[in-house]
């Protein structure tokens, strides 16, 4: 079950698969985000979480990886291991859905800050071409 704090986010939820996803807390499939040296369970919908791995993807110096079954040898992080059964969990915006990473602390932050690393990159390439076609 969803923490207080998620349930009152829910209904700021475009996407139903990811508000369905959210709401199961872990019952549903658990994906996992390989990015670099990180292995984060996730929730959401397969569409946000593509997309959410896409923009990732643009922080890392290998492609992101979405696998929809534990990874061989597990999650590497003790503490990610116990976070979907104690921690609070940040929902992430991606467009109209969200997506929930399962981890510690620590690699909450980190993904997240990725993410947000990877969104301003993403409008940087963007913008190059916006300019480019402009001449």
């Amino acid at each position: 079950m969803a923490s207080p704090d998620i349930q009152q986010s829910l209904s700021a939820i475009g996407c139903d698969a990811c508000q369905s996803a959210v709401q199961s807390g872990g019952q549903e499939e658990v994906s996992f985000l390989l990015l670099d040296q990180l292995t984060v369970p996730v929730l959401s919908c397969d569409d946000h979480l593509e997309q959410f791995s896409s923009v990732c993807g643009l922080t890392s110096e290998d492609t992101a990886d979405l696998l929809h079954h534990r990874p061989a040898g597990g999650v590497s992080c003790p503490s990610c291991r116990l976070a979907p059964y104690n921690s609070p969990h940040p929902l992430v915006q991606v467009q109209d859905g969200v997506i929930l990473p399962m981890a510690c602390p620590k690699h909450q932050s980190e993904i997240v800050q990725r993410f947000h690393t990877g969104i301003q990159t993403q409008h940087q390439l963007t913008a190059g071409l916006d300019t480019s076609t402009s001449l």
